[in-house]
């Protein structure tokens, strides 16, 4: 077997045996000594390695071909028909890249900040990485169920040990919002095993099934997806888990995390109830519309930065659920894949953006002990260089032509339009909207006269925060100037994709 061929694997288990190694090697809250200079530098190599494993990915790519690729298949539970199995697909593929880009930048950016428990804190977090890219790879029902689980638990553990005052009530409505959204899925797994006789998901997309039942298989999904998203009114849970998260876990949280959601609507409901779908597009937009809109308004009245950047997030990931549920008011022309890309260009795009907000506040955070955008003022005065990285970003939040931000809200903004003038017109509310709080924000951060002493005291991006938010800020522009290998890398999975759910199943 050539090394393709476990490919997918390797992603899954290299950053799982890392995290394992880091626990073995142990914890020391001396930061200069040999055993935790040691953890840190094998947290860094396995996040790094998985990395470059993820690229080899990205080569051997082949944008042209249908179906799935890289796959893996071998007999798991043979007594329920049970498999590990594997493969990625232009969807899958682009998340894949993310999670492995972010993870070893969260590893540099707690470099040092990290003082208690350590090795299990990168531990975590490497754990975490082969989990999230798990649930990426898994086409089977029951291993997608097991990995999509089994992730909650170190981010659990990151906001509940490393988390700030009112971590254990963030984390408990975190564990329990999206537990018990994932329990109906499970439920409605169990029902399509009863119909196929396997937990293949590809049985799971070809079997016949009645409105009825794709209405609640539908309803069950998007319970467990919405939380993720996390979607209007289901949302309440991440602003505080954002809060009382550490900087790397909110990171995560914000960059990969909430993808699972979008991902599982293109992965799991469009393709195996589409009539289910169709019936439901009409609540799912005006659920994406009212966080598009709504959401913007409360975050414009955030006192608290993270408070703002994760309210931030919950509009802009409507603008993915949007993109993806257009698909039946535009018809299956130019629009419906127009819609599908935006919204596929939006994740990946809020993925990098939403990351280097949250380790911009997290650089703040280390200096000054404080989230309160009332505590600071004139930053640019003594940052000059963090300051030119926050504007950037916050630019970019704002869909600022030239960055990432712009690419993928554009695209479903167009989709829009020609599904209908009004969801255009409420989805571009956007623009003035995300402009609107992140400007407010950036204003009485960055500019100004120095609002106090403790900001007159800050010393500029240390030459470890400078790497991570440099590469973040060529990422952001890169796709931002040139999306073409992120939209190439999906077009031929998004185009079968509208092809299959066009397929009534009654």
């Amino acid at each position: 077997m050539d090394f393709s061929q476990q490919l997918l694997s390797l992603l899954i288990w290299l950053p799982i045996a890392g995290g394992i190694l880091l626990l073995v090697i142990g914890d020391d809250n001396d930061v200069e000594s040999q055993r935790s200079v040691t953890m840190r530098i094998v947290a860094l190599s396995m996040s790094v390695l998985t990395f470059i494993v993820s690229i080899a990915l990205y080569k051997w790519f082949d944008n042209t071909a249908t179906g799935m690729q890289f796959t893996e298949r071998f007999s798991w539970i043979p007594a329920l028909d049970v498999y590990y199995y594997l493969g990625v697909d232009g969807i899958s593929a682009p998340l894949i890249l993310l999670t492995t880009f972010i993870t070893p930048l969260v590893v540099i950016a707690g470099w040092d900040s990290i003082t208690e428990r350590p090795a299990q804190y990168f531990a975590a977090f490497l754990i975490l990485e082969g989990l999230m890219i798990g649930v990426f790879c898994a086409l089977d029902g029951l291993l997608f169920y097991v990995f999509w689980e089994a992730m909650l638990v170190p981010m659990f553990l990151i906001i509940g040990v490393w988390g700030g005052e009112r971590r254990i009530y963030a984390t408990l409505k975190f564990f329990l919002y999206t537990f018990l959204g994932s329990v109906l899925m499970l439920v409605s797994f169990i029902y399509l095993y009863g119909q196929t006789g396997s937990f293949d998901l590809f049985g799971f997309m070809n079997v016949p099934l009645g409105l009825t039942a794709q209405k609640l298989i539908f309803i069950a999904f998007l319970l467990a997806f919405a939380v993720k998203v996390p979607m209007w009114p289901v949302h309440t849970w991440l602003p505080d888990a954002h809060v009382e998260a550490p900087t790397g876990g909110s990171v995560i949280l914000a960059a990969i995390m909430l993808k699972m959601g979008g991902y599982g609507f293109v992965r799991l409901s469009l393709p195996i109830v589409p009539d289910g779908s169709e019936y439901f597009s009409g609540f799912v937009i005006a659920l994406s519309l009212i966080a598009i809109v709504y959401i913007g308004f409360v975050a414009l009245m955030q006192k608290d930065m993270k408070k703002l950047i994760a309210y931030s997030s919950i509009a802009h990931m409507g603008f993915v659920t949007l993109g993806f549920f257009l698909l039946w008011s535009v018809g299956s022309g130019t629009g419906a894949g127009l819609g599908m890309t935006g919204g596929m260009v939006q994740m990946v795009s809020h993925g990098l953006i939403s990351a280097a907000l949250f380790l911009c506040v997290g650089v703040l955070y280390d200096r000054v002990h404080s989230r309160q955008i009332a505590d600071y003022g004139g930053v640019a005065n003594t940052m000059p260089k963090f300051a030119a990285f926050m504007v950037l970003f916050a630019m970019a939040n704002a869909g600022l032509p030239g960055t990432s931000g712009f690419v993928g809200e554009l695209m479903v903004i167009i989709a829009s339009f020609k599904a209908n003038f009004w969801f255009a017109f409420l989805s571009a509310t956007t623009l003035i909207l995300a402009a609107a709080y992140t400007l407010w924000m950036v204003k009485r951060v960055i500019y100004g006269e120095v609002a106090n002493d403790n900001v007159a005291a800050l010393k500029d991006l240390n030459q470890r925060e400078f790497i991570v938010l440099a590469v973040l800020a060529i990422a952001v522009l890169l796709i931002g100037l040139w999306p073409a290998p992120l939209v190439d890398m999906m077009n031929v999975t998004i185009e079968q994709l509208i092809q299959q759910v066009g397929q009534s199943k009654l």
